[in-house]
């Protein structure tokens, strides 16, 4: 149960991100409403909520879980390339969205193969 609401705050966290960008660009004064400053970190905490817990249920805390710790590193580079196309605008707001988003698509294939080095 645990990991569909993680999947579902992993969906509506994405689509809050990218919804964010996509007003920021079109209808920056739409993103000053109370609701749209604080959903989006009651989501992302939900989601950090229910992926604690999936990893203390799945028992991937020992050493040979070492694609938890790649996609921690992978979440706090998505993490600072979100604040970085939020808080910018042209050329690097558009890289930084770009990064953060192969940061998202790693973070998913890490989950889903549980190897960190995949593309190796």
């Amino acid at each position: 149960m645990i990991k569909y609401f993680h999947l579902t705050f992993i969906l509506l966290s994405v689509f809050s991100f990218v919804g964010r960008v996509i007003l920021s660009e079109t209808h920056p004064a739409i993103l000053k409403q109370k609701a749209l400053k604080i959903a989006p970190h009651v989501i992302d905490s939900l989601l950090l909520v229910s992926g604690i817990t999936l990893v203390f249920q799945g028992g991937w805390l020992g050493a040979d879980f070492g694609w938890i710790v790649a996609k921690i590193i992978a979440l706090l580079g998505y993490i600072g390339l979100g604040v970085v196309v939020m808080r910018n605008r042209g050329t690097i707001r558009w890289v930084a969205f770009f990064g953060a988003m192969a940061c998202f698509v790693y973070i998913g294939i890490v989950a889903v193969t549980k190897n960190a080095f995949f593309f190796i």
